[in-house]
């Protein structure tokens, strides 16, 4: 592996990361700000300015920024697969941090997803061809 590779290798799981945990813990904070209703559509700006929801919406912000960069230079079949572990991460957030219960079904779903990373994730870090 030249130095190169080597960098864009984590360069990419790095802003992987990233895009994994600012997805998770954005809608984490969304959940845990929003009132289980909202009479009005003003209701939903007023919410905005709840500390948990602002800290949601600038992580999702995040979550965009580095996920567009991300795909700059990383391939779509890559990153999406290897972004898709943040569902893994979501059920068990649901879990224990909101206290959701989460069927044996969904357990099922979660270890599917975790196989279909491990198979993904374990070659080289593609990058995509220059612009033509």
């Amino acid at each position: 592996m030249t130095t190169e590779s080597a960098r864009l290798r984590v360069k990419t799981w790095i802003c992987a990361a990233i895009v994994v945990f600012s997805n998770v813990f954005g809608n984490f904070f969304l959940k845990r700000g929003l009132p289980a209703s909202l009479p009005t559509p003003f209701d939903y700006i007023l919410v905005l300015f709840q500390p948990p929801v602002t800290l949601g919406v600038l992580l999702l912000i995040l979550w965009l920024l580095s996920r567009m960069a991300l795909l700059s230079w990383a391939d779509l079949s890559y990153v999406l697969p290897v972004t898709s572990v943040g569902y893994i991460l979501v059920a068990l957030v649901g879990r224990v941090l909101l206290h959701e219960q989460v069927t044996a079904k969904r357990w099922t779903g979660v270890i599917l997803i975790m196989a279909g990373v491990a198979l993904v994730s374990g070659g080289t870090a593609p990058q995509t061809k220059a612009a033509r």
